[in-house]
């Protein structure tokens, strides 16, 4: 079997290995893969493994060898998975690998715009504190977590790891879910409208679907008190981000954070470059090396199920 990694770095920069997945074939790894050379570089690969390589039905038409596509992250839309299953091509993904740090992440975000540590600190290394005539001082108000109330839209994994640890703050929760019927947790279950007008943290775990593209719209944020703050470590698609920076500019919300944008890496051009109170990480929620060792465990399983014929984590 020769097996082919087109975009490693992101998944592995080198602090964890691929020995387990080297052992399965004749492996090579390239660390990134610009979309002219996709095709020439798997060639006669029997299997890939990608995270945002773009493998559409052109390029799958081009490489007849291809049995397997592996994508080493939960969302597979990169993959053309109609032109896989017409192909016979066997697509996997790597499901719930990363809910802790993600929740983890959510918690960060709140946790900075309630304490604001970052700044408290600059200004202690500024030399403020030495200079204060009092024991200490604060920026800015610091909020206190218990008694809040914290929104979310979405409740699979992770959806249900942040509810875990808001209770454990003493926050109280609210969930908006898809579908009430199949809604089996112990949270109260609200509207998008009630979610959105009563919640003091709106924290976003849904997939990107036609009908959750731009959930977050002028709509919705008029909704918002305006000392409300929204987190985002879903999809950046779930957000029109012209109307966010609009609310932020006109104070109509008290705080954005999010690890994802529409366009990543971000364009230079995007509204909420810079844009007051907001929050903005570079798609790492997922990332601590633990969480990523996970998901190289998740793809070497799946890869040798399918190796064995009984494939696991299939999506096409």
């Amino acid at each position: 079997m020769k097996i082919t990694v087109l975009d490693g770095y992101a998944a592995n920069p080198g602090d964890v290995s691929w020995d387990a997945i080297r052992a399965l074939g004749d492996f090579t790894v390239y660390e990134r893969t610009p979309i002219e050379k996709v095709v020439e570089r798997i060639g006669d690969s029997d299997i890939i493994l990608l995270n945002k390589i773009k493998i559409t039905k052109e390029i799958v038409s081009q490489c007849p060898n291809l049995k397997y596509i592996g994508v080493l992250a939960t969302g597979y839309n990169v993959v053309d998975t109609a032109a896989c299953h017409e192909k016979g091509i066997v697509v996997t993904n790597i499901p719930s690998y990363s809910t802790e740090a993600v929740a983890q992440h959510v918690f960060a975000f709140i946790l900075e715009f309630a304490n604001h540590v970052a700044a408290h600190s600059d200004s202690v290394h500024a030399g403020d504190w030495i200079k204060n005539p009092d024991f200490c001082y604060w920026l800015s108000p610091l909020t206190e977590l218990n008694g809040k109330t914290l929104g979310i839209f979405g409740f699979g994994h992770i959806g249900q790891k942040v509810a875990q640890i808001a209770h454990a703050l003493g926050m109280n929760v609210l969930v908006h879910v898809h579908s009430e019927k199949s809604f089996t947790g112990g949270e109260k279950t609200v509207t998008t409208e009630a979610l959105f007008s009563q919640s003091d943290y709106i924290t976003l775990h849904a997939p990107m679907t036609k009908e959750t593209a731009n959930l977050v719209n002028e709509k919705t944020l008029a909704l918002m008190k305006p000392s409300a703050i929204l987190i985002n470590t879903a999809r950046g698609g779930l957000v029109d981000e012209a109307a966010v920076r609009k609310a932020l500019d006109g104070k109509k919300i008290a705080g954005y954070a999010a690890d994802v944008v529409l366009n990543e890496p971000m364009n230079a051009d995007c509204p909420l470059y810079k844009a007051p109170n907001c929050l903005l990480t570079p798609h790492i929620a997922w990332a601590p090396k633990e969480t990523r060792e996970r998901l190289l465990g998740i793809a070497t399983e799946n890869l040798k199920a399918f190796i064995s014929g009984k494939p696991i984590n299939v999506v096409s």
